[in-house]
């Protein structure tokens, strides 16, 4: 059935092109109205809402648009060859991607230029087809045809005078009126374009051939249609029968082999085409030019960096050809990654419901004339990148990361552009008379080139640009600089006049070529700086390819956190973005694969280039740096093309006579002959000279199949295997073009639901694993943090998940942001049913009880109320904001899941809202979607409080004093400072006899310490607090300051004032919190250590001993050690690490505790800083004796800055006890590399042995040497203190 004449199984996918179609009108059917324009048409009404009947009832002829103006069915009229088994033909799709409008009509009075465009068919696989296309308009000889056309413009013209006067109400006064002001004559002018009378004139009706080839070989296939379409309508035959032409290229031109040039011939001269070798950049034959010309290089890059990050993608743009162009131009500079999702350059109007995939898509869209974007309804634009090609406009998503290095990125481009005379700002911004240029010109000479054949384009490309203000003023400063201009050249390049026998037409393209190549070269290079080092990253943990396959969901394939870790600062938001995309999910699977198999070819020609670099660059780490490196191979990738152009390779058979039939292959001017189909059917039997290549090519592939199927993995399950491990995370490459039932849309959307599903699944488990991982690590550290960087990017892709759901099956769009438009319309159904009746929702009135009765009331958990926490919130602008901080604040309160539940809950919104396929309604579905969901709860974000920094947030703070021991509320003034890692309160004053306080400030972020003290005034001043708790009101966290101590003069070490360290509490039910606010057991509160007054109530007195002391403290500092290796947007509280529960502070206490005589001494306590002080009143009074001078000098300055810290402390205007200066004092020892010094002069002063033991650590020598070692370690990290622990203390 295939081209059975091809020798060889393997020789055919070597040909040049594989398909010659024809496209038209079928004479036997006649007009058939487009149904896929009416089935668009009832989408459409769908999609309004709108009642489908209506849209229906004139089954596609729709009556206001006149005749010619409609859309009929088109046909294919023939193809050639039948079939072929590696390629077969897809008759729907190609006819509905030749004439993506159907049929249209034109009378001699309409412009009938030819029309050149191409397009794409993507299969299952990934692997695509490319189809080039010329439509020309051609006489209608049927008499039938005519008189139809005739017939409907009656029918029209009726409809539209009955219309007419139906609307002027019948009143002759208002329709006179309207004629005065000069309605009649543009409805004159109206009729007179929009008629059709068969004695006066002549029916066109579009015809189209086209290409069907391998590779994108455009300029070659557009030469080759170009010169047929010439021989068409050329006055003399052409030199031989078309059949000869078509079969030459069909069966006897190869395609060149890689890094060769080919010449073949068209009808009336030879046309060249080349192909990149292995180690070039990738084929790719659109003019990058136009796209710079069309976009502008700003635009273009922000485009650019859409695509990388998988957004969705709308180009939109009259004329196919720019949708192709632009389409193509910027899939082929993400070299080495490629596109893995929806790829439609072009949507055929039948194909409008697939902008509602949830998916990320590449798609082309026409737009009609006289339309603008307002009037364009798209189902979700949250992440939508809108391209308005003709109008040189982009509309970007809300909120994505610049490309890295993007101005000198951005010069780069445009030295490149401006040696090729191209102007980086596009070629849309001049004056009005140049756009009408443009639009009138450019599709035809620049697309077209039109070979110069009508003389007449180039005068009116020159008459117009007189108009042009831009040429008149170079003309007058011409002028004035006496340079004379009186020959404009402006029409060269479209003339065909050779002086040596070359064209300047080639000029012009290989201009092209060399500036296509240049611009790829740039932007692969970006790839190969940024990408240098990923192999380093790559983990290869399968042992074959078969267990690689079955376990791929599972495993981990590139290290993202260390990659990022190395990647220079400005480059992370974009990275950390990027590296969480499909296209580099599979580039990462191909060069996994790569061990088992041949290499990708992109793979291969990116790896030789990053090797190329290591060989020129051998300074590894300058890799790093964010330095910008140029492309420095823009000459060599310019030259190889040139020469390949200039020195042919290879030559193609000649076109030659064919074994026809007499009389057949008759010429009539202007008609495209019915071609012979006999002798295209099949290609020749022998001279092939290319097929022994091919074939042994074939038998090497034979081999390797049968060698892999002796290791034992069933071919099949091995390439079912290959396939879902590729698609794995694409739901949908391409739409099926050919078969449009509603049964195959249903499926379509089933796949959508499918696929959002296991996206979500895997999104969820991402997010879990990285919390989880980092956790896992970083027990000992009292809290986790996955870096800020890479969780912000987890999250915005969940953010941009739940839009796409929600914007799949979406009834009517409301708002830019679906979800938003779905919250408001809940939230009015809910404020309207509270009004009628007052509902008792779950207020919470019930407090939570601890044992002193002392509560903090239950925060309402309320969808509404956080919705409204979000609308107060002044800083956010835009719905999609919206959406996106109310996702975040339900994260953080490990609420969303629930909160959707209950958003979904009411079903006649739901029905209201979503059609019958949506996500949304398929319950499985959704049930399990939020089961995901609900999985995120098992871990604490703070994705909210971190990324809203500024904005006002209230709080409520509790005290818990202890009531057995004390009074529960004193008779002094009490105060309390609030602070986080983003500021803090300020002294706030507790109002008198209250325990509990709210106050808003701007939002602190996470807490970290609060101050508590107050003024001793009174009878009852002395209090015993247990603990302060803090909650934040809008995200409901609540964090617990254990204290366990007095506060008050001549009791405990007498402060009145106490620097607590808080701990997150976990939202657990209400009578464990009760229970943890009791005074926590001792390894609990840092202030533990120093609970000497108290010991009883603890009931635990066991002291560590020697060994745990030096454990308690390598632990200590080596957490502070590592809180120094993580990124600093890793790094946890410091204050925790210093002053926590098992900080650094806590730690030495008990090594100056160990040995510590007797804590009280005539009923008064004694405390470490009691030693401290005595230690420097000896150090003040004695003179050191020492061996040498220097260690005596160093001494000596060690001594000095003890005594004048400890002095700075205690003349501190503040009333901090004893412990807490003690405190002080090491935070302020460990902030200036201070500790090691003044621990060996505090072991070898003399009251050491009045106050410590003999067996005391720190009298032991060589505990001492070993403590000062693990010291010593921290001397190299800059320790910065937060501002409460040494407030009014001045050193």
């Amino acid at each position: 059935m295939s081209g059975s004449g091809a020798p060889g199984p393997g020789a055919a996918p070597c040909r040049f092109a594989h398909y010659f179609v024809l496209c038209g009108i079928d004479a036997e059917s006649g007009l058939e109205p487009d149904e896929l324009a009416v089935l668009y048409k009832w989408l459409e009404a769908d999609l309004h809402g709108k009642n489908s009947d209506t849209a229906d009832k004139t089954s596609g002829e729709n009556f206001d648009q006149s005749p010619l103006r409609r859309t009929f069915k088109s046909k294919v009229l023939a193809h050639y060859p039948q079939n072929i088994e590696w390629n077969p033909f897809d008759q729907d799709a190609v006819n509905m991607l030749c004439m993506p409008k159907g049929l249209s009509f034109r009378t001699q009075a309409d412009n009938r230029d030819p029309q050149l465009h191409s397009f794409i068919i993507t299969r299952e696989d990934g692997s695509r087809t490319y189809g080039f296309v010329l439509t020309f308009y051609e006489e209608v000889t049927s008499k039938q045809i005519c008189t139809a056309m005739q017939t409907l413009y009656q029918m029209h013209n009726a409809e539209q005078y009955s219309s007419v006067c139906a609307s002027s109400s019948c009143s002759m006064d208002s329709l006179a009126s309207s004629i005065d002001e000069g309605d009649a004559t543009s409805l004159a002018k109206l009729q007179r374009y929009n008629s059709y009378d068969i004695s006066r004139d002549t029916l066109y009706v579009s015809k189209c051939i086209c290409l069907i080839t391998p590779l994108p070989f455009m300029q070659a296939c557009k030469k080759f249609l170009i010169q047929l379409y010439k021989a068409v309508t050329s006055q003399q035959p052409p030199p031989l029968p078309l059949e000869s032409y078509i079969h030459n290229i069909l069966y006897e031109v190869p395609l060149p082999p890689p890094g060769r040039s080919l010449k073949f011939y068209g009808v009336y001269e030879p046309i060249i085409c080349q192909r990149p070798g292995p180690n070039e950049l990738p084929l790719s034959d659109y003019p990058l030019r136009e796209v710079f010309e069309l976009l502008g290089l700003e635009n273009l890059v922000q485009v650019f960096t859409c695509v990388l990050l998988e957004m969705q993608i709308l180009l939109y743009s009259q004329d196919y050809q720019r949708l192709m162009t632009v389409a193509e131009g910027i899939t082929t500079l993400l070299f080495p990654f490629q596109w893995q999702h929806v790829y439609v350059p072009i949507l055929p109007a039948s194909l409008l419901h697939f902008l509602d995939a949830p998916v990320p898509y590449l798609m082309g869209l026409q737009s009609k004339e006289g339309t603008d974007r307002s009037k364009l309804e798209l189902p979700q634009e949250a992440n939508l990148c809108f391209v308005d090609i003709d109008n040189h406009f982009i509309e970007l998503p809300e909120e994505f990361p610049q490309f890295p290095n993007k101005l000198e990125f951005i010069q780069e481009i445009s030295e490149v552009l401006l040696q090729f005379g191209i102007p980086p700002e596009g070629n849309l911004h001049c004056s009005n008379s140049a756009t009408k240029l443009k639009n009138l010109v450019l599709s035809d000479l620049v697309n077209d080139k039109k070979n110069g054949n009508i003389p007449s384009n180039a005068f009116n490309m020159y008459e117009l640009l007189k108009g042009n203000e831009t040429i008149a003023r170079l003309q007058a400063l011409a002028k004035r600089t006496g340079v004379t201009m009186e020959k404009m050249t402006i029409t060269a390049p479209l003339v065909e006049k050779d002086k040596d026998g070359k064209l300047p037409c080639e000029e012009v393209e290989l201009r092209d070529y060399k500036l296509n190549v240049q611009l790829r070269e740039v932007f692969a290079n970006r790839f190969t700086q940024m990408f240098a080092d990923y192999e380093a990253f790559v983990i290869q943990a399968a042992p074959d390819m078969e267990s690689w396959l079955t376990n791929r969901e599972q495993m981990q394939n590139f290290d993202k956190a260390s990659f990022l870790s190395d990647q220079p600062e400005p480059y992370l938001p974009f990275l950390s973005h990027f590296i969480e995309t499909q296209m580099f999910a599979t580039f990462i699977d191909n060069k996994i694969i790569s061990q088992w198999e041949e290499k990708d070819p992109f793979l291969r020609v990116f790896d030789s280039r990053i090797e190329k670099i290591r060989l020129y660059n051998v300074r590894a780490p300058a890799l790093r740096t964010s330095n910008y490196q140029k492309c420095s191979t823009l000459k060599e990738a310019a030259q190889s093309i040139e020469q390949r152009l200039m020195k042919i390779d290879h030559t193609a058979i000649h076109p030659h006579l064919l074994d026809m039939k007499i009389g057949q292959g008759k010429y009539e001017q202007g008609f495209f002959p019915k071609l012979q189909s006999d002798v295209l059917a099949t290609g020749p039997t022998n001279n092939n000279r290319w097929a022994s290549r091919s074939t042994t090519a074939q038998r090497r592939k034979d081999r390797l199949r049968q060698h892999s199927e002796h290791i034992g993995l069933d071919n099949d399950l091995r390439e079912k295997y290959m396939q879902e491990a590729r698609s794995l995370g694409k739901n949908l490459r391409q739409p099926k073009l050919s078969d449009l039932s509603p049964a195959v849309i249903a499926q379509t959307n089933w796949k959508f639901v499918e696929g959002l599903l296991k996206e979500c699944r895997m999104k969820t488990k991402r997010m879990l694993v990285e919390k989880m991982g980092h956790e896992a690590v970083e027990l000992g550290h009292g809290e986790a943090n996955i870096t800020g960087l890479e969780e912000n990017t987890l999250i915005a892709s969940l953010c941009d998940l739940l839009e796409r759901i929600w914007s799949h099956g979406l009834q009517v769009k409301q708002g830019k942001s679906a979800l938003w438009s779905h919250l408001l319309q809940y939230q009015e159904r809910e404020e309207k049913q509270e009004h009628s009746a007052e509902s008792p929702v779950a207020v919470g009135t019930e407090r939570r009880k601890s044992d002193t009765g002392i509560t903090l009331p239950t925060l309402r958990v309320s969808l509404i109320q956080d919705m409204r926490h979000v609308q107060n919130m002044s800083e956010i602008k835009t719905d999609v904001g919206r959406a996106r901080a109310w996702i975040r604040l339900s994260l953080e309160k490990k609420l969303l899941s629930q909160h959707l539940k209950q958003l979904l809950s009411n079903q006649a919104l739901a029905k209201k809202l979503y059609k019958r396929y949506a996500f949304l309604r398929c319950e499985e579905e959704r049930e399990q979607f939020l089961y995901h969901l609900l999985s995120l709860n098992a871990v604490d974000y703070f994705c909210f409080t971190s990324v809203f920094t500024t904005i006002m947030i209230p709080y409520r703070s509790v005290i818990i004093p202890i009531k057995k021991l004390s009074n529960a509320i004193t008779t002094s003034n009490p105060w309390i400072c609030v602070s986080g890692e983003l500021g803090d309160t300020g002294v706030m004053q507790i109002p008198k006899n209250h325990l509990e306080m709210t106050f808003e400030c701007q939002n602190l972020g996470k807490l970290t310490t609060v101050q508590i003290g107050h003024d001793n005034s009174g009878l009852l001043a002395k209090w015993l607090v247990d603990c302060v708790m803090v909650r934040n009101e809008i995200t409901g966290h609540t964090y617990k300051f254990p204290c366990g101590r007095w506060l008050g003069k001549g009791v405990d070490d007498g402060s009145l004032e106490r620097i607590l360290i808080g701990e997150l509490v976990s939202s657990t039910s209400d009578e464990e919190l009760g229970k943890q606010c009791r005074t926590p057991p001792q390894q609990k509160s840092p202030t533990t250590a120093r609970r000497l007054s108290i010991t009883s109530l603890t009931g635990k007195n066991t002291k560590p001993n020697a060994g745990q002391i030096q454990e308690g403290i390598g632990e200590a500092v080596n957490n502070i050690v590592k809180h120094f290796h993580k990124p600093e947007k890793e790094r946890g509280s410091l204050t925790i690490l210093l002053c926590g529960e098992n900080g650094l502070v806590a730690a030495l206490e008990q090594v100056f505790h160990h040995g510590f005589k007797s804590a009280r001494i005539f009923h008064k306590n004694v405390f470490i800083w009691d030693f401290i002080e005595k230690a420097v009143a000896y150090f003040e009074t004695s003179d050191q004796i020492g061996d040498n001078e220097e260690a005596l000098l160093l001494q000596r300055s060690s001594c000095k800055t003890f005594c004048h810290y400890v002095n700075a402390i205690n003349t501190a205007p503040r009333n901090i006890g004893k412990d807490g200066k003690f405190q002080i004092l090491v935070c302020l020892g460990t902030r200036d590399h201070l500790l090691s010094q003044w621990i060996p002069l505090l072991a070898e002063c003399p009251p050491i042995t009045r106050m410590y033991e003999e067996n005391a650590l720190l009298r032991d020598r060589m505990t001492v040497n070993s403590l000062i070692r693990v010291l010593q370690t921290l001397q190299d990290f800059n320790i910065i203190l937060e501002g409460s622990l040494i407030k009014g203390v001045d050193v």
